[in-house]
C-alpha cells in the first residue's frame, strides 16, 4: 500500500477522537446464546496466574467504540507497543518515501586527486547503515579519483542529539541500549568473539558485516579470571573498555556488545575499508560542526516505510529512537535528550491522536517509566486513517494449540506490535474473526513492583521474569479468542 506523505499526515490527523473513552461492556448487536459459555475476562485474568496489573481495551473499527474494557483507563508500561506511536510519528512527519543520508564531504580544494584540506563522514540519521554501506562510500570515493588526503580525517554525528545510552537502567552490555547519534554503524554494536585456543583466548572486537570484518581499537576486551559479573564496562579517553569473565566464556562464542563511541567507531571502520582502496587517512576524530564543503559520495537509506516495517518486525530500540528524534525535528523541536524528543511525541499523541494521556520517555519501550492507556490506545488504533497506515505494517502475530505449537490453521488473523520487558508484556494491534470483521485491541500487563525490586545483574535474567512472559502471552491469546467469539459472527 502506497500513501504520500501528504495523504498519510492527513489520514492520522484526521481521525482523533472528540469523545471521553468508556467501555461499552455489552453494545447493542451482539449475540447472546452461545456467547454465555465464554468464559468472563475477569475470570481468565484470575486463571493467567499474572501477578501486577493487567489492563485491555477492545475497539469496534469503523466507529470506535470501546466494546470491552478491564482496567483500561489505568496507564502502564507499553514496553516496545511504544514503537507503534513512533511509527505513525515518524511517516507524518518525515514521509513515507523519506530517506536519510550518510555523505563524504571534502572540506578543501582538491587536484590531481589530491584533497588538500580535511575528510568528513557525515552522519544524516540514518538507523539502518551497516559496514557494507561504509564499503559503497568507500568505492565511490576512489572512483572519484581521490587517492590522498592531507588534512584530518573527521567524523559528525550532530544531525541527532547524543546520547550514551538510551535507558540507564539497562545492564552495560546489552545490545538493545547502545548510543544514540547522527551516525549509527552497525547498529551501534560491535562485534565480540572470542575462541580458546592451547595458549588460552583470543579475541576480536570487529564491525563485521557478510562480507567485511574490519577490527576498531575503540573498543577494547580484557579477559579476567572471574566468575561474576560477565561484563564490567569503563569509559576511558573515549573509548570503550570492556572486562569479561574467563569463567562464562567455554571454548569459543560471539556476541554484539552496545558501542558508546559511534562517530570513532564508523570512523575506524571506515578508514579500514578506504585503505583497501589505497587512501591512506589519519586516525578518525569526532567533530562538532557541521561540515561545508564538496560531497564526494553519498549513500541513501531504504524508504522510511521500510525501515519502519522493519523497526516493528524486530523491534529495533535505536531504529526507534532516531526516527523519533528525526521527527521531532521535522516537527519544529530541537530536542537535546530521548525525554525531550518523547515529551514532544507526547504532545503531538495529544493533539492529532486524542492520546491525552501519552506519557512516554523514549521512542523504543524500553524505559519502563513509559505510561500508555489500553483505551486510548485502541480507539486510537480503530480509527481509520490509523488503520490505513499501520495494517501493512504491522507483523502477524501466531497463534497456538493447547500444546504451545503455532496453529497455521487459527480461524482468527493478528496483526499487532508485541512489548516485552522483565514483568511487562504488552499486545496492540488488529484482530480479523473468519467472517472479515476486524477489531483493536490494547492489551498491556505489568508487575511495577517486581521490576522495581530488579538491581545490578538480576535486571538481565531475574527469577520469575520467563514464567510472567509465558503467562501473559498464554492470556493475551485467550482474550483475543475470546473477542472472536463475542464481537465475531
Amino acid at each position: 500500500m502506497s500513501l504520500s506523505a501528504a495523504s498519510l499526515g492527513t489520514s492520522v490527523l484526521a481521525d482523533a477522537p472528540t469523545r471521553s473513552l468508556r467501555p461499552v461492556l455489552r453494545p447493542a448487536g451482539v449475540k447472546t446464546g452461545p456467547v454465555k459459555s465464554v468464559p468472563a475476562a475477569d475470570a481468565l485474568i484470575r486463571e493467567s496466574g499474572l501477578t501486577g496489573k493487567v489492563s485491555f481495551a477492545v475497539a469496534r473499527m469503523g466507529d470506535g467504540a470501546v466494546l470491552e474494557g478491564h482496567q483500561a483507563s489505568s496507564g502502564l508500561p507499553p514496553a516496545s507497543v511504544t514503537k507503534v506511536l513512533t511509527a505513525l510519528y515518524a511517516l507524518a512527519y518525515l514521509g513515507p518515501t523519506h530517506r536519510f543520508q550518510t555523505s563524504l564531504v571534502a572540506v578543501g580544494n582538491i587536484s590531481n586527486g589530491v584533497l588538500r584540506g580535511d575528510l568528513v563522514l557525515r552522519g544524516g540519521g540514518d538507523p539502518t547503515l551497516d559496514t557494507n554501506g561504509l564499503a559503497d562510500l568507500a568505492r565511490t570515493l576512489k572512483a572519484a579519483g581521490i587517492r590522498e588526503v592531507t588534512g584530518q580525517f573527521l567524523v559528525w554525528g550532530g544531525a541527532l542529539p547524543s546520547v550514551k545510552r538510551i535507558d540507564k537502567k539497562q545492564p552495560d552490555h546489552a545490545g538493545y541500549n547502545p548510543a544514540v547519534s547522527g551516525i549509527a554503524l552497525n547498529y551501534n554494536r560491535v562485534h565480540f568473539e572470542w575462541k580458546r585456543g592451547s595458549n588460552g583466548y583470543s579475541v576480536a572486537m570487529d564491525g563485521r558485516s557478510d562480507k567485511y570484518r574490519p577490527e576498531v581499537e575503540v573498543a577494547r576486551m580484557k579477559i579476567v579470571n572471574r566468575s561474576v559479573p560477565v561484563y564490567t564496562y569503563t569509559s576511558k579517553g573515549g573509548r570503550d573498555h570492556w572486562t569479561v569473565a574467563s569463567g562464562a566464556l567455554g571454548k569459543g562464542g560471539a556476541r554484539w556488545l552496545p558501542m558508546r563511541e559511534p562517530e570513532v567507531y564508523a570512523g575506524e571502520v571506515f578508514r579500514t575499508l578506504a585503505r583497501a582502496h589505497g587512501i591512506a587517512l589519519k586516525a578518525p576524530k569526532r567533530t562538532q560542526n557541521p561540515p561545508r564543503g564538496t560531497v564526494l559520495a553519498r549513500k541513501q537509506s531504504p524508504a522510511l516505510r521500510d525501515i519502519i516495517k522493519g523497526m516493528l518486525k524486530y523491534s529495533t530500540n535505536i531504529t526507534a529512537e532516531m526516527v523519533g528524534m528525526a521527527a521531532s525535528q521535522a516537527r519544529g523541536v530541537q530536542p537535546q535528550s530521548v525525554k525531550a524528543s518523547a515529551a514532544a511525541m507526547n504532545t503531538w499523541a495529544t493533539e492529532a491522536l486524542g492520546m491525552r494521556h501519552a506519557a512516554l520517555v523514549d521512542h523504543s519501550g524500553l524505559g519502563e517509566a513509559s505510561r500508555l492507556r489500553a483505551d486510548e490506545m485502541a480507539l486510537m488504533l480503530a480509527q481509520a486513517g490509523q488503520h490505513a497506515v499501520l495494517r501493512p505494517i504491522l507483523k502477524t502475530i501466531a497463534l497456538r494449540d493447547a500444546n504451545g505449537k503455532v496453529n497455521k490453521g487459527h480461524p482468527l488473523k493478528v496483526l499487532a506490535k508485541t512489548g516485552t520487558l522483565h514483568f511487562v508484556s504488552a499486545l496492540a494491534g488488529y484482530v480479523r474473526t473468519p467472517d472479515g470483521r476486524e477489531l483493536a485491541f490494547a492489551i498491556f500487563g505489568a508487575d511495577v513492583s517486581a521490576r522495581t525490586r530488579l538491581i545490578g545483574p538480576d535486571r538481565e535474567r531475574p527469577q520469575g521474569a520467563r514464567t510472567y512472559n509465558g503467562r501473559a502471552k498464554k492470556l493475551q491469546q485467550k482474550l483475543i479468542e475470546r473477542w472472536g467469539t463475542v464481537y465475531g459472527a
